[in-house]
Order: C-alpha cells, then structure tokens, then sequence
C-alpha cells in the first residue's frame, strides 16, 4: 500500500542507524512463518507500538501500531530482495541524523504527516 523512511527516535534507535524502512500491508494479507518475539513500546505519537524480532538472530521484522490494528508494517530489511520496495516519503525528518541523506525527490515531513498514516493510506488508494 505505501512505504516510508522514517527517522523517528524509536525507529533510529531499534534500527541501530538514521532510520527505518516501513512497508505499510493490510493484516489481511500478511503471514508469518516460524517464531517471532515481540517487544512494546509507546512510540512518539503515544500510540503502542509492538516491534517484532527474530528469536534466532534478533533481526527486526515488523511491527504493528495500535492506532491501526487493520495493518502491519513489514520492516524492508527484513526482505529478501528489498529492491522491492520504493519508498514514497519520509517522515519524522526533523529528527533525522544530518548524516542521514534521503532522496530530496521525496515528500518530506518534519513529524507525522497531516491527518497521520492513515490519511496518507487513504489518500495513496
């Protein structure tokens, strides 16, 4: 549906770098094989986010945020082959390291876009 960069502090930090790549699925279409621990976290909205991890080799795979629990939010590391994504913004710019270089094609906001993820989900359908 949508993929985004984002630079918030909990997506830098549990990503050990400038940012996180999300890819934005329905629940309905999502599946995961094998185990998956999780970890919860309010994340800077205040919404609970739940972050899960490969038990294995502790590789971030997901999460999911409890203001839409109708969908998951695939991390694109965590793909095969992540040239399969194409982000299509940035979000939380105003916290991105300054070493931390995005396309400046993108659209770009300083915190979470007008109307948050679910209106630019709307608007992208």
């Amino acid at each position: 549906m949508l993929s985004a960069h984002c630079h918030c502090v909990d997506c830098r930090k549990s990503s050990g770098t400038g940012h996180c790549t999300h890819i934005v699925v329905p629940m309905s279409a999502f599946s995961v094989q094998g185990e998956v621990k999780f970890y919860d976290r309010p994340a800077d909205s205040g919404n609970m986010v739940r972050r899960g991890f490969c038990p294995n080799c502790g590789s971030a795979l997901y999460s999911t945020n409890a203001a839409m629990p109708e969908m998951v939010f695939p991390r694109a590391s965590s793909l095969d082959d992540p040239e399969r994504v194409s982000p299509q913004m940035v979000v939380y710019s105003s916290r991105a390291p300054s070493w931390d270089h995005m396309d400046p094609a993108l659209p770009s906001f300083a915190e979470a876009p007008e109307g948050g993820p679910e209106q630019v989900i709307k608007d992208a359908q």
